[in-house]
């Protein structure tokens, strides 16, 4: 099926599945959660062989994108995320109130692309796929190419549990710009690179109806280490760090590339030492391990930066180190490297509030500090704030948490949109529309504003 059969089923098919009840949808996603376990060793046997990632890791991954799918179920279940709202009518008010009911409704059919990094909980099946579902929209994958046999399983597992037209996956490039292309789609999610985000965004702003993308394109996470954690628990904060930075060889959004702190060298040589000793692993795919190098040596190569540990080979762990004159004045020391290396700011309590100010905007920053600290530094709190979409105390950025609280989204370049959340159940607020119904006959308003 190609991107133009897809998108116009997707549309011939919201004119139904729009209407469906809460309970139905439920429905829908847990029987797409039942149909991924039933097959979930195949599933995990092919992502496997597709992207060298472990065997145990992408269990707890299959895991994650079921658990998901019935969280997106239980959501839409309770029905209060419409946000239901009636104002009823006082004809004698003068001038005469109507009678105004809102609530949310889906957009139409979406369009998501896959992740690369994350074969099932950001792919076909992934967050994307539910939280639309969710709202009422029919969508369309577009699978990444580094694991094509594991998203023609999940897609099998969707397609089976819902409604003809509800669901489709297509492939190729080519394919993913049409799709965008389609007047059928009305909002397109994606996890991948800047480039690839933004050429998706450029396809959707030259539509003749311009749709909205929500994009999640990378980040460099940002960890910063105040004075006080620094003097009690600077090495264990090390070998915490050094785990961050090399889980899943480096291949996480939330990886913490940069590290912000006052100079401090039982620190640094504890995490020298470590990074050092990190074991190589393969990466997911030819050209994100080549990409990765080419990161790796361009860091090596910029003036005023010293490489402090860097095994020798392809994927292997680095480690960087700088001062903040440099960092300020060098923008390229702010894109993400996508993969297991980090970048140690030096910085005197001067430069800190202009580091934190020149940061783009990111997934994730990350504050070690005592409460003495914290209380000392509340004007980079606020700055951060303004940087991210999540705040991590005293621990590290790798592991998002899917949750009805969890904010996996922040300000440009991190996303296209920062309002919103690709994890947890703000995501389904990307796919859906406020409604308002004036002065409308009760028979014909839907149930929950009745």
């Amino acid at each position: 099926m190609n991107a133009v059969e897809a998108a116009a089923r997707a549309g011939e098919a919201f004119a139904t599945y729009r209407h469906e009840s809460g309970k139905t949808k439920a429905l829908f996603l847990r029987r797409i959660a039942e149909n991924l376990e039933a097959n979930g060793e195949a599933i995990v046997a092919a992502a496997n062989e597709e992207t060298s990632l472990p065997l145990p890791r992408l269990h707890s991954e299959l895991g994650r994108t079921t658990g998901q799918l019935r969280l997106f179920a239980e959501l839409v279940e309770d029905g209060s995320w419409v946000d239901a709202r009636i104002d009823r009518a006082n004809p004698n008010r003068k001038p005469p109130k109507p009678d105004l009911r809102s609530m949310l409704r889906p957009i139409g059919a979406v369009a998501v692309f896959g992740a690369s990094n994350f074969p099932l909980a950001f792919s076909v099946a992934g967050g994307d796929t539910a939280s639309a579902l969710a709202a009422g929209c029919p969508v369309v994958v577009k699978a990444h190419p580094a694991h094509l046999r594991t998203s023609a399983l999940a897609a099998a597992a969707i397609a089976s549990a819902v409604p003809e037209g509800v669901f489709a996956m297509i492939e190729g490039v080519e394919e993913g710009i049409a799709l965008v292309q389609q007047p059928a789609i009305k909002a397109v999610g994606f996890t991948g690179s800047r480039r690839g985000g933004q050429a998706i965004m450029d396809a959707a702003a030259k539509r003749p109806d311009p749709i909205p993308v929500y994009a999640e394109m990378g980040s460099i996470n940002p960890v910063f280490i105040l004075p006080g954690a620094m003097r009690e628990r600077g090495a264990t904060i090390a070998t915490g760090l050094q785990a961050s930075v090399t889980v899943g060889v480096g291949q996480f959004c939330t990886n913490p590339g940069l590290v912000v702190t006052s100079s401090h060298s039982a620190f640094i040589d504890e995490l020298q030492q470590r990074i050092a000793a990190t074991t190589p692993a393969p990466m997911l795919t030819p050209g994100i391990c080549d990409a990765y190098r080419a990161g790796v040596e361009r860091l090596a190569a910029t003036r005023g930066v010293r490489t402090l540990a860097r095994v020798d080979a392809a994927s292997g762990a680095a480690l960087f180190t700088t001062d903040a004159r440099t960092f300020l004045g060098d923008e390229t020391l702010m894109d993400e490297v996508f993969g297991p290396s980090t970048i140690v700011v030096e910085c005197e309590p001067s430069s800190l509030l202009g580091v934190a100010r020149r940061l783009e905007g990111q997934l994730t920053v990350t504050i070690h500090g005592t409460d003495d600290d914290l209380v000392a530094h509340r004007e980079l709190i606020d700055i951060l704030e303004t940087k991210a979409g999540r705040i991590v105390f005293n621990g590290f950025p790798t592991g998002v948490e899917v949750s009805d609280a969890i904010v996996h989204g922040g300000p440009w370049p991190a996303t296209s949109d920062g309002r919103s959340s690709s994890v947890g159940t703000r995501a389904i607020e990307r796919w859906v529309r406020a409604v308002c119904w004036q002065d409308c006959p009760e028979a014909i308003l839907p149930e929950e504003l009745r």
